[in-house]
């Protein structure tokens, strides 16, 4: 049996359920816990439950934002192996950030990349938005050379970038995931629209190297077609004496 209670507050309808016994079937207060005819324990109606939370959306692990982060382009890779291969550039790269994060921390190990150090550097490093350390790869060789005439500063200076490009640009991704990871109140999906603005390549520098190395073999083919430069001999030289026989 049901008791039906109008709330004169509210004017809502509150409804009451009167336990049965299921012993002696006498009705009961809802408050009782024992019937009050034969003192049976009383079985209590379980409340409706409580809505369930919202589900926790979880943090997307390291490897998943390194793979946002490095988009889905791929690169000019090398391995013992299978030599070189054209494929996503998330592989090659997981695994070389795979030996420099630890469980203790990040670690330096040292790796070589074939691409930063076969074509200009400073291409590479603007392909993959590390602009500072494109503008020092551009700037400090050619001033290099400029000062000192020795035009092996070019090849020590791919060397350095083949030799230290993989660490630099796990430090670059890295400190731009947390900086992105560490804004606060943002949602999940522009987060992670974020993530692929800030990382991934720009295309344009392909054709910008493509149009750089065509000028500099036309500068070279120039060079050769002209042949050295004539002239007589610098001022102060004497010429050598002809030799006499008697």
């Amino acid at each position: 049996m049901r008791l039906r209670i109008l709330s004169e507050y509210s004017g809502d309808a509150i409804t009451e359920t009167m336990p049965t016994c299921p012993s002696c079937s006498q009705e009961n207060p809802s408050d009782a816990n024992f019937c009050a005819h034969c003192g049976q324990a009383l079985v209590k109606h379980a409340s409706e439950p409580d809505p369930e939370p919202s589900p926790v959306q979880s943090q997307p692990s390291t490897h998943q934002l390194w793979e946002t982060f490095i988009g889905p382009s791929k690169s000019l890779q090398f391995s013992l192996s299978s030599w070189w291969t054209w494929r996503p550039a998330f592989v090659y790269f997981k695994e070389k950030f795979s030996n420099l994060e630890t469980p203790n921390g990040p670690r330096f190990a040292l790796s070589w990349n074939w691409p930063a150090a076969l074509f200009d550097s400073f291409l590479w490093f603007l392909y993959r938005k590390m602009y500072m350390f494109a503008l020092l790869y551009a700037v400090a060789p050619a001033l290099a050379i400029f000062l000192t005439g020795d035009m092996t500063v070019g090849i020590v200076s791919r060397i350095l970038a083949g030799a230290s490009a993989n660490y630099l640009y796990y430090w670059h991704v890295k400190d731009k995931l947390q900086r992105i990871m560490s804004i606060p109140s943002m949602d999940e999906t522009a987060r992670a629209n974020l993530v692929r603005e800030e990382g991934g390549v720009q295309p344009y520098v392909l054709w910008l190297g493509a149009a750089l190395h065509v000028f500099m073999f036309g500068l070279l083919v120039a060079a050769i077609s002209q042949g050295p430069p004539e002239g007589d001999l610098l001022d102060g030289s004497e010429e050598r004496p002809t030799p006499k026989f008697l």
